[in-house]
């Protein structure tokens, strides 16, 4: 027999996954600001690309995050500005130009995941693994859903 589960409006679930998102990003900041990191958030999410991609382009990202590539461009150079990436010339096509931390960066980095995880196991606390299951698969279908096609 089928549990009887409230009707939750459509909006309300929006309404929770927005500010869950807007919770953990804000307590991450919060988190990281405290480590003494004064990265912005997207100066962060910059960082944390070319932490796990070494050697990508500023086109790789742009593809990736779907930002404009001017705004890629003056995020990159501020941190190479502050000593956190190397940017050095692709050997094979001299136009571009590869990106990676550096031993500052990667340490931030470190800063950054290590917070991220602490976060991301305190906001799953108390789940079962059947419903962190159950909301992986949920949230997957949510992301699917607004992908783009293709």
């Amino acid at each position: 027999m089928p549990a009887n589960h409230p009707k939750v409006p459509r909006e309300e679930i929006v309404d929770q996954l927005a500010d869950l998102t807007h919770l953990f990003k804000s307590q991450l900041h919060q988190a990281v600001r405290q480590e003494g990191a004064g990265l912005a958030p997207m100066e962060a999410k910059v960082l944390m690309f070319f932490a796990r991609r070494p050697g990508s382009t500023a086109s790789d990202l742009v593809e990736h995050s779907g930002r404009d590539k001017a705004q890629v461009t003056r995020l990159v150079q501020l941190l190479v500005d502050q000593g956190l990436l190397l940017r050095e010339p692709d050997p094979t096509d001299r136009r571009q130009q590869r990106i990676s931390p550096t031993a500052e960066g990667t340490a931030l980095q470190r800063v950054l995941h290590r917070q991220r995880q602490r976060l991301g196991q305190a906001m799953v606390k108390g789940l079962s693994s059947d419903e962190l299951a159950a909301l992986s698969a949920l949230l997957g279908r949510l992301r699917d859903n607004l992908a783009p096609p293709g």
